[in-house]
């Protein structure tokens, strides 16, 4: 019987959207914030931007490039580039990458579920205790953070069974359009207490006193983790675009749409915090790591006028946010279960829901009856967080820059990137692009790489 001819985006507004919902995430709103905090505000973020453009841009555009020229998911893809040769097993490990990180990306998915939930019904602005307590105790439960974990992965996975069309592009044109909606009005909500200009200022005005080299491989770490380079996602949606984009061009777009989102994220969370810091007589706390979300938050919101509002905007548009990223992790996977193993879309959802979900089960438990529980001496949930930040991430991403500056051909490369000579794209641009993976990518790269090994 012939197979199914392979799905594409039905349009560049639907793929442009989809591509920036993997990159729009938890790390957007849940990290970018407090890496900003903790490394000095604007000078930070102008160093972030300055890493995005010159070295995790032009990677992120050899992915995309990558993708559409092997048209399948990523271990297909490398074999079809490169037969023969050792580099499908490169998209193999993306594949496991992304199994990984959805592993415990869902229990933080969970987490937002939670919040939402307790936000709508009063729970979160009408406890009276302490917010790390409030939390602490959800965390460690044993049964009600495993629930809330796989009713996020199932909200997954049902996105996924529709189909390219009919589910990711379809729910990320609706799911981003909202969220950028929300979290604008979170943004005028928390621009608007006084005092929240001090908050705005920290953003935008640089401190170059506060600049290190750890600065430096903060940002562009932020910079290459933010858009995903090297677990597959973007190679994956890109094997489903036409051959008519223009790749550059929407790479850009992406990377844009990725920076400004993070940009208006902090703005939604860092002059709350300075405001509502202000008000209380407090030192406003902008570096408390993950818990400036989950625990600082909710103290801040309780403290604001309408903060019952802002709160459950807040949390929707963190559930939003993590929607569109789990989706492009778990389609990588099913769409290797799909052309691989030969199994049916609605076959590889529920086996990619088994094979994360159960893995997820055991990060969730390792906040409450597996606590005890360690794998190199860390618990479940930081073994997959680290192998896959501190390992995976970057060797993928250091392979992948490899593969496009060495193993395949200069002219190829510039081929798929001017759609065969169609597209007139600059030479002195393409080439630019070509040198910086080729030259400067690898070095930076490991550069990112070893300064999480050794820290």
């Amino acid at each position: 019987m012939a197979r199914k001819p392979r799905e594409t985006f039905g349009s560049r507004m639907g793929m442009l959207l989809a591509m920036a919902g993997s990159a729009i995430g938890l790390g957007n709103i849940w990290r970018f914030p407090y890496t900003l905090g903790k490394n000095g505000g604007a000078a930070f973020l102008l160093i972030y931007v300055i890493m995005l453009l010159f070295i995790c841009l032009p990677v992120m555009i050899s992915e995309y490039l990558i993708g559409r020229r092997g048209g399948s998911n990523p271990f297909r893809t490398f074999d079809r580039l490169a037969p023969g040769s050792r580099w499908r097993w490169m998209g193999f490990i993306a594949v496991l990458a992304s199994a990984c990180i959805l592993s415990f990306y869902c229990v933080v998915g969970g987490w937002s579920v939670k919040y939402l939930d307790d936000a709508c019904s009063g729970r979160l602005m009408g406890y009276e205790g302490d917010y790390a307590q409030f939390f602490g105790s959800f965390i460690s439960s044993p049964w009600k953070p495993l629930a809330y974990t796989l009713l996020f992965l199932g909200m997954t996975g049902l996105i996924i069974a529709f189909g390219v069309r009919k589910g990711i592009e379809r729910m990320s044109k609706i799911m981003i359009s909202v969220l950028f909606v929300i979290i604008v009005l979170v943004v005028i909500r928390s621009l608007s207490l006084p005092g929240a200009v001090e908050g705005v200022r920290y953003m935008f005005v640089p401190d170059f006193s506060k600049v290190t080299a750890d600065t430096c491989i903060a940002a562009m770490g932020q910079a290459f983790f933010s858009l995903s380079i090297g677990c597959g996602t973007i190679l994956t949606y890109a094997s489903y675009v036409h051959k008519d984009e223009n790749i550059a061009a929407s790479s850009a777009w992406i990377a844009f749409f990725d920076t400004a989102f993070a940009v208006i994220a902090g703005l939604a969370i860092i002059p709350a915090v300075y405001a509502i810091a202000l008000m209380n007589g407090t030192d406003p706390d902008v570096s408390a790591g993950p818990g400036l979300v989950f625990i600082t938050l909710p103290g801040v919101f309780q403290s604001m006028p309408l903060g019952g509002v802002a709160a459950v905007l807040f949390f929707l548009a963190l559930l939003l946010a993590a929607i569109t990223s789990a989706i492009s992790l778990m389609e990588v996977v099913v769409a290797f279960i799909i052309e691989e193993l030969h199994r049916s879309r609605m076959r590889a959802v529920l086996l990619s829901f088994v094979l994360c979900g159960g893995v997820g089960v055991f990060c969730s438990l390792s906040f409450g009856p597996l606590e005890g529980f360690r794998l190199f001496g860390l618990s479940v949930f930081d073994f997959f967080d680290y192998i896959t930040s501190n390992i995976m991430l970057p060797v993928g991403g250091l392979l992948l820059a490899i593969f496009a500056g060495w193993r395949l051909r200069r002219a190829n490369y510039l081929d798929e990137l001017t759609n065969g000579g169609s597209l007139k794209l600059p030479r002195w641009l393409a080439l630019t692009i070509y040198y910086l993976v080729k030259l400067v990518a690898p070095l930076a790269i490991s550069l990112i790489f070893l300064n999480c090994i050794l820290s």
